[in-house]
C-alpha cells in the first residue's frame, strides 16, 4: 500500500472522503526524525489493504499542521468518522504503527478462540506526568490506543467531563468503562493483563 502525499488540507479532506479510518502523518523532509517516522509507517501500512494513509510535508503545505495545533513532527493524526482522535509524535517503532493502523485491540489467544476487542482512549495533556507513565505503561504491554489531548481538543474536555464529572487527566476509557488516574490494578484486569 503506498501512502498518498496530500498538497493542502482541500486536498487531504477530498481525498480522505467518507473513510471511516484515515491516518496523516506530518514530517519534515530531510529530517531525520521525519525519513525515520515515514520509513516505518511505510512499512507497518505496506499489506494494510484499503486503508487510508495520506503525508504532507510542512515544509511545502502549511495549512494542515495548523488546522490541527501541530507544532512538532513527525506527528502522525489519527481520524475516525472525519474527526481527529489522536496524534502520535516522533519516530515509533514499525510494531506500533501497524497496532495502531491495524486496529490490534487485542491479545493472542488460545487456538479456535477470539479475545473481544477492546476499544482504549486514553484522555490526556502533553505536560501531564501521569499521563506519559499510563501510556507508557500501555505501550510496554502491547495495548494500542488512542490517545485524545484534551488540552487540544476543548468538545473532548467538556464531553470527558459531563460524563465522568472530573477535570483531572489522565482518564482511560475501555469499552466505555472510565478508569481515573493511573489505577494499574483496575487497568490490568479491565485489559487481562
Amino acid at each position: 500500500m503506498d501512502i498518498v502525499n496530500v498538497s493542502s488540507h482541500t486536498d487531504f479532506l477530498a481525498k480522505a472522503g467518507e473513510s471511516e479510518r484515515v491516518f496523516l502523518m506530518l514530517f519534515r523532509k530531510g529530517s531525520e526524525q521525519s525519513e525515520c517516522a515515514m520509513h516505518n509507517l511505510l512499512n507497518a501500512t505496506e499489506k494494510a489493504g484499503d486503508l487510508k494513509v495520506f503525508a504532507a510535508d510542512v515544509s511545502e503545505v502549511r495549512d494542515i499542521h495548523t488546522e490541527y495545533g501541530v507544532t512538532t513532527v513527525p506527528s502522525l493524526l489519527a481520524f475516525r468518522d472525519a474527526r481527529l482522535t489522536g496524534i502520535v509524535k516522533g519516530c515509533q517503532e514499525t510494531g506500533y504503527y501497524r497496532a495502531m493502523t491495524g486496529n490490534a485491540f487485542f491479545r493472542a489467544s488460545a487456538e479456535g478462540e477470539t479475545a473481544p476487542a477492546r476499544r482504549v482512549t486514553v484522555y490526556s495533556t502533553p505536560a501531564c506526568s501521569w499521563c506519559n507513565t499510563l501510556k507508557s505503561w500501555l505501550k510496554q504491554n502491547g495495548i494500542n490506543y488512542t490517545d485524545i489531548d484534551v488540552s487540544r481538543d476543548q468538545r473532548a474536555a467538556e464531553e470527558l467531563v459531563k460524563r465522568t464529572g472530573q477535570q483531572g487527566v489522565p482518564q482511560t476509557d475501555i469499552n466505555g468503562e472510565i478508569i481515573v488516574g493511573f489505577n494499574q490494578p483496575r487497568l490490568k484486569q479491565l485489559l487481562g493483563i
